[in-house]
């Protein structure tokens, strides 16, 4: 039987429905807003005594949410029985000063005559107009907490960080707190497909049912909204970056103005993936020059037609002259040509364009780690301020470790973006247990030193570079690719709602600490208790870590089979892509130069750090071989030979995943059984699948060493040729790509 679309979104339809039935307290669904009872007498007594009461300074749909929100959270963590007492005060009514109102939480915006008085100019200044002030204030009659902000959505944001300091049960007394968002846009991008799929999704199909929108609005989009405003998360990217054009017909318009209403009451504005021939696609014309006057005019009208739909719309994100995609290349025009064409249509309305520096050229000879930086550092400054360049971390492809995108710093000038995968598309899909917080944390705390030292990505990112000129501040932004689909607990792996939850945490604060952010996310979503926390913490952090040991230990790159991204595969052999170009395996040595001798990109980093990366004995060792072509028995900075060094480290990834295992059995019993058995099944695999790394890749670049391994290593059961090229099994059905 043919499955129509119409089947497959009643089949899913029911599906949701079905899982809403099945949803218990420990399944995930709830992700870090489970809102556990506090075990803690003491502090729940003090909680008691402080939020007996909810009082909401006037009714808007964004402080309706954050009083439900409250009660809801204060309801279960203090096991009451009944829902706090709400008070909503008229706008007309003089009769009610903060001294003769009850004790409790007090929700209003900084304006409100009865918060005002109670809020400096200099901390409604500091909040901003996303953050918050959470302020305790003392009357003889009783004692109240102020949650107030700029605006509503502030105090939805404060109502979540205070929910926070429960769940994680710190002290509520004398509190005074301001916080303030560093980056304007905080944004996930889904890779979703209009038929459902995902693209690098690992996690079910997409939560967007385009079937029955924009009639039914599942319960399911209301809970994504809720748990990104709990982070921050103020923007939504609904469709994979190798757009359909069929995202920008009226139809589509109308179902995604559908979401975007639902999610306006929590601050997230909805953006879509524009194709660049969409003019030619959807309007017929014989170009998509945006330089054409009929394009430029199909644009205004389409921008138009969107607006009309969704007035709140944020703009476009464009994956332009990009594997494939069409862009303004095709024309002979320049990214900066295409991308104010774009923006100059959206401008009227507000919104603006995030243009992706993810480019390169197939077969060209050049180093693929130099193709962005040479085709984008040239328009430094030639950018309109509605346009955002977004770039990743790295300057290849979310790998497990590359060398920082030297555009990050190259161009002062332009308005700069930073693009994280939360999907593990090279770290093991939701197989592995691997925290991204500490790879957040490692490239935002990278130094450029392009404007002296301290000149860190985070700083560039927010504008605060010396090197910056002050009107390239307005637009401050980090994207991040989504890990979420319909499996019940949204990301497949337990631990893959932390690499959500963190970077949320870190698109806030781009300076933040991956360690208290894992602290938070475990007591939140598992158990306060320390002797839970401390182990699993530790494991958390060094996870990554772990990962690139048995994948691409020392700077390697593009390990994985072609395609799938599943596995090693650094025998690829492909006309799309020949793996071996990433690392440069030959019976010499291995590594890519890229030092004057070599492709020279070290030039794209500021002399400081071209002067440490072109000797290999100054060369950090978890970049070295991205940067030098090594000798197999040349010694290195550890006094080991590289072969030595290169197959202890793919041996102790491996062995560190056993051990992961080990730590994870020794918390049996501190939190739910279904969890605990499900996470146990997942190391399992991980270590499974970390040894058939280990040795496909040790057993490959045996073959040009041509020397033994290092005394006391487990020898693999099979030659490199008897190894299997592609693994049999796979732990979920995939596709290959052609």
């Amino acid at each position: 039987m043919k499955v129509t679309p119409l089947i497959r979104g009643l089949a899913f339809s029911f599906f949701l429905m079905l899982s809403c039935q099945m949803l218990h307290a420990e399944n995930g669904y709830d992700l870090w807003l489970r809102y556990a009872k506090i075990t803690n007498r003491h502090l729940s007594e003090q909680y008691k005594s402080l939020l007996p009461a909810i009082i909401q300074t006037s009714h808007t749909p964004t402080l309706d949410i954050a009083a439900r929100e409250l009660n809801n959270g204060v309801r279960k963590m203090l096991d009451l029985e009944n829902d706090l007492p709400l008070t909503v005060l008229s706008d007309n009514d003089n009769a009610h000063s903060m001294v003769s109102l009850p004790a409790g939480i007090i929700l209003g915006t900084a304006d409100n005559k009865r918060i005002a008085p109670y809020l400096s100019s200099a901390e409604k200044k500091e909040a901003g107009q996303q953050g918050y002030i959470i302020k305790s204030v003392g009357h003889t009659k009783a004692r109240q907490i102020i949650i107030a902000a700029n605006t509503d959505i502030g105090v939805l944001y404060g109502c979540f960080h205070l929910l926070r300091l429960m769940a994680t049960q710190r002290s509520l007394t004398n509190l005074h707190i301001a916080s303030t968002p560093k980056l304007k846009l905080r944004m996930l991008d889904h890779w979703d497909n209009l038929n459902g799929t995902i693209e690098r999704g690992y996690a079910g199909y997409s939560i967007w049912n385009w079937q029955t929108l924009p009639g039914i609005i599942q319960k399911r989009y209301v809970d994504y909204a809720r748990a990104n405003a709990s982070i921050g998360i103020n923007g939504v990217v609904l469709n994979n970056v190798n757009a359909s054009v069929q995202s920008l017909t009226t139809p589509y318009l109308i179902k995604t103005a559908a979401l975007a209403k639902t999610f306006k009451p929590y601050g997230i504005k909805v953006y879509l993936t524009a194709k660049f021939s969409a003019p030619i696609e959807l309007g017929k014309l014989k170009t998509a020059d945006p330089l054409d006057p009929a394009v430029i005019n199909w644009w205004k009208e389409k921008v138009a037609e969107i607006y009309h739909y969704m007035p709140n719309f944020g703009g476009f994100l464009v994956k332009a002259s990009s594997e494939g995609q069409p862009g303004p290349g095709d024309y002979g025009r320049s990214h900066a040509d295409g991308a104010n064409m774009m923006a100059a249509a959206l401008k009227p309305y507000g919104g603006i364009v995030i243009w992706r520096t993810f480019v390169y050229a197939k077969n060209t000879g050049v180093d693929r780690a130099r193709q962005g930086y040479i085709e984008f550092k040239p328009l430094d400054g030639k950018f309109d301020k509605n346009v955002l360049l977004q770039a990743k971390y790295g300057p290849i492809d979310f790998q497990p470790r590359e060398a920082f995108n030297p555009l990050f710093g190259a161009m002062p000038h332009t308005q700069m973006m930073m693009e994280f995968q939360i999907t593990q598309e090279y770290l093991g899909f939701a197989t592995h247990l691997v925290y991204l917080g500490t790879l957040f944390q490692e490239y935002l705390q990278k130094d450029t030193y392009q404007a002296g030292k301290g000149t860190t990505i985070a700083k560039v990112l927010e504008g605060r570079s010396a090197g910056q000129m002050s009107d390239n501040r307005g637009l401050t932004g980090m994207a991040g690719v989504a890990n979420i689909g319909t499996d019940l607990n949204w990301c497949g792996h337990p631990f893959g709602q932390a690499n959500w939850y963190a970077y949320g945490r870190f698109a806030w604060d781009p300076e933040a600490s991956a360690d208290s952010i894992a602290d938070d996310w475990l007591r939140m979503t598992f158990t306060n208790d320390d002797s839970f926390v401390r182990p699993v913490k530790k494991m958390m952090l060094h996870s990554r870590e772990v990962a690139v040991h048995y994948m691409t230990p020392m700077g390697l790159s593009h390990m994985m089979q072609f395609g799938t991204h599943y596995g090693p595969g650094p025998w690829t052999v492909h006309p799309a892509s020949d793996a071996k170009d990433y690392f440069k395996a030959d019976a010499a040595g291995l590594g890519v130069d890229r030092t004057a001798a070599g492709t020279d990109a070290i030039k794209q980093y500021a002399p400081y750090l071209q002067q440490q990366y072109k000797d290999p004995a100054t060369t950090p060792l978890n970049i070295l071989l991205w940067f030098h072509h090594i000798g197999w028995r040349q010694k290195i900075c550890t006094g080991k030979t590289l072969w030595n060094e290169l197959v202890g480290q793919f041996y102790q990834g491996a062995s560190e995943v056993d051990s992961m295992q080990a730590t994870w059995q020794k918390i049996k019993g501190k939190i739910d059984e279904d969890r605990f058995q499900f996470i146990t099944q997942l190391l399992r695999q991980q270590y499974k699948e970390a040894k058939w790394w280990r040795d496909g890749c040790v057993l490959y670049f045996q073959t040009f060493s041509k020397l033994p391994l290092p005394a006391g290593y487990e020898v693999p059961d099979k030659t490199f040729w008897q190894f299997p090229k592609f693994k049999p099994e796979l732990p979920f059905p995939y596709k290959k790509e052609s």
